[in-house]
């Protein structure tokens, strides 16, 4: 099978990171409803099955693999549906027929190897459902995912303290996310020029609308502009000025280390250096 460049397809070969996606999925046999974002020639999704699923929806774009999955998984298409399409071009998933046919609201998990150049849009398309799923499991690139929970020293400014960036707040904003594995590149097909790791995003609850969209015109503010100080990034947002953006970041401040001494230290914040919890107080106070 030729893969194609322009889908990013790397094909996941390695024995023991399939099972580390699977059972990281915790699937309930009998029960669960799981999507599975561009099974490519069905690795993964062989091992899904094998965790008996309720149902096991895959959607794959390239035409050329729907044959070959449905050749494949013939023999158990009494709970497997295989859609050919772009997942970026369903907007709601309850309009798969396997997933809307259990009503609107049944619970589902969302396992994928995706393709690292969609990352981020996958994530918000799977965030902006009317309903969110209880769990997802998503292989990404390893740099994207230490960043996203804060591992390595890379990811700490110098007191050791969790640099945020637009994706950690946006996922955090959501669930809790946790590095399962890394997985290096040779466990692929053809190997990427980076390693992988499998991302755990679990706790996952839908917030309430007013705070989610106050919350992110704030972080997309925020992060707008890399080398400006945050106040300076929001400046003119909800109306208000630098001062009035300083009272409000210390009044929502929640860093228990207390870092930031003076009106001067918040001044000079970037927006990488506050957790994501104090957009959230932020994003109260306004609405309050």
């Amino acid at each position: 099978m030729f893969q194609k460049k322009s889908l990013g397809q790397n094909f996941l070969k390695s024995e023991s990171a399939l099972q580390k996606i699977v059972d990281a999925g915790g699937i309930v046999s009998g029960i669960d409803t799981i999507v599975e974002i561009g099974p490519g020639e069905g690795v993964l999704t062989e091992k899904i099955l094998e965790k008996n699923p309720k149902t096991l929806i895959v959607i794959e774009k390239d035409d050329r693999l729907i044959p070959k999955l449905q050749e494949k998984f013939k023999k158990t298409s009494n709970n497997i549906d295989i859609i050919h399409a772009d997942i970026l071009d369903i907007q709601d998933f309850y309009t798969l027929k396997d997933l809307g046919s259990h009503g609107f609201g049944a619970p589902y998990k969302v396992i994928a190897n995706i393709p690292y150049y969609i990352t981020g849009l996958i994530i918000r398309l799977v965030f902006s459902q009317k309903v969110l799923p209880e769990k997802v499991i998503l292989m990404m690139q390893k740099e994207v995912v230490d960043r996203v929970v804060g591992t390595g020293k890379d990811n700490q400014n110098k007191e050791g303290v969790h640099k945020e960036n637009l994706m950690s707040a946006s996922i955090k904003f959501y669930g809790t996310p946790k590095k399962i594995a890394n997985v290096p590149r040779g466990a692929f097909v053809p190997a990427p020029n980076v390693d992988s790791a499998i991302l755990e995003i679990g706790g996952i609850k839908k917030p309430d609308p007013k705070l989610e969209e106050v919350y992110f015109q704030i972080i997309k503010q925020a992060f707008s502009h890399k080398r400006k100080r945050l106040v300076r990034n929001l400046e003119g947002l909800f109306g208000k000025d630098t001062t009035e953006w300083v009272e409000l970041i210390k009044k929502s401040t929640v860093d228990s280390a207390q870092r930031f001494k003076s009106d001067e230290d918040y001044m000079n914040l970037r927006a990488e250096e506050i957790d994501y919890k104090v957009y959230v107080n932020i994003a109260k106070n306004i609405l309050s």
